[in-house]
């Protein structure tokens, strides 16, 4: 008799949360369209960045690295390589990419911009 009344409580609940499942993820899954990488988390943020150094490394183009970063906010180019090289070090990243951060970071601390007014 207690063995019907739990059956009758935990076999709704599984068969309710497999269909939940199905239809989350086969039925309906979401899908995300034209997001930027903003909304990462903060590891993600800071892995992000340091994919914007080593592409910074190999092609030395400020400008490009600087609209890429643009893409995590609000914050300055040089705002954003310098908290992603803060939290690499508070993560104890490998000096290899503390090193690719520092040299972006100081690439943006002194990147001006390309403007109509700066060409010649």
């Amino acid at each position: 008799m207690m063995f019907a009344r739990i059956i009758k409580i935990i076999l709704p609940l599984v068969i309710g949360v497999a269909m939940g499942l199905i239809y989350g993820w086969r039925l309906d899954p979401i899908v995300y369209v034209e997001v930027t990488p903003e909304i990462l988390r903060a590891d993600y943020q800071a892995d992000y960045v340091l994919t914007v150094a080593e592409a910074f490394s190999t092609e030395l183009d400020a400008d490009t690295a600087a609209k890429r970063l643009a893409l995590l906010g609000d914050n300055s180019p040089a705002q954003i390589s310098l908290d992603a090289l803060e939290y690499a070090r508070s993560q104890a990243f490998n000096p290899d990419e503390i090193g690719l951060l520092e040299k972006l970071s100081t690439s943006m601390q002194t990147y001006t911009p390309i403007t109509g007014e700066n060409i010649p």
